[in-house]
């Protein structure tokens, strides 16, 4: 990876990192793309021990190792982030007043807003 170490995207609660290397190189790609720093706030979330995980039946995104929330500072980052993810196949996009949600689901590509 270009712009991330591994250590970004453990869990805040276990350490633990299961993040998938086809996730982690997209997502290193879209970073490329927009040309300003991303700090992720959220990476792998361990189904076993991450509260919000552990609350699910079966694991979200987080959990699959397919995800990861980035810090917006402004209108300008998130719409930047959000049209190149669509570019380039990002399936699941979360709109948060801090942050944008990117993931690569399987089923139905969707997006949201917090």
């Amino acid at each position: 990876m270009r712009y991330f170490k591994i250590e970004d995207f453990d869990c805040s609660f276990t350490s633990n990192n299961e993040m998938s290397e086809e996730f982690l190189d997209k997502l290193d790609d879209l970073r490329h793309a927009c040309g300003f720093p991303f700090i992720v706030t959220s990476g792998y979330r361990d189904p076993e021990g991450h509260p919000i995980e552990a609350r699910k039946a079966k694991a979200g995104t987080h959990g699959q190792g397919i995800a990861a929330d980035i810090k917006v500072n402004n209108g300008a980052e998130k719409y930047k982030i959000i049209s190149e993810a669509m570019k380039m196949g990002f399936t699941g996009i979360g709109v948060a007043k801090t942050f944008i949600h990117v993931d690569i689901r399987t089923s139905t590509p969707v997006v949201w807003s917090y």
